[in-house]
């Protein structure tokens, strides 16, 4: 019985992402691989604290999809020029650093990439919230950097 009401969540569950994703704009796309990413990180150390061996991974497995398949593959280097390649690399490095907290069981690995992945999505939010039309800061007082990263860095 609990198994079936599990199921019809996890149903639900899917349907709102995917409804989510529909709907999202390229610059909210990225905030939810952001958040996908954390939300998988959070759940490999769980799992690295109780000794699941094999949720642990496919956890951090799912992290490194996302972070290499979403945020990194949705880098435009030719636009986004020299943050992008720079952006390009600390994805790289993520991703060698939860290959290494997951073969080692080192829970401090997985901290520091969810910290460095909170700080880019902090700055890409307020990259957002600075460019969007009717913010504080419309698209046309927007600095040109701040304008060159959302162009340039989500291309999705």
């Amino acid at each position: 019985m609990y198994t079936a009401s599990r199921n019809g969540v996890n149903a639900y569950a899917r349907v709102g992402l995917e409804t989510g994703v529909i709907a999202a704009s390229p610059h909210k796309l990225i905030l939810m691989l952001f958040e996908g990413a954390q939300v998988a990180l959070s759940s490999a150390l769980v799992h690295m604290r109780s000794g699941e061996i094999k949720a642990k991974g496919e956890a951090i497995s799912r992290a490194i999809t996302i972070i290499n398949s979403g945020l990194q593959a949705s880098l435009d280097i030719e636009a986004g020029g020299e943050l992008a390649q720079q952006l390009s690399a600390l994805y790289d490095y993520m991703g060698r650093r939860l290959l290494f907290a997951n073969l080692h069981n080192k829970p401090e690995y997985i901290e520091e990439v969810v910290r460095l992945l909170g700080e880019l999505s902090e700055a890409w939010e307020a990259i957002g919230a600075s460019t969007a039309p009717g913010s504080a800061g419309t698209d046309s007082s927007a600095s040109p950097a701040s304008k060159a990263a959302v162009n340039g860095l989500g291309k999705a």
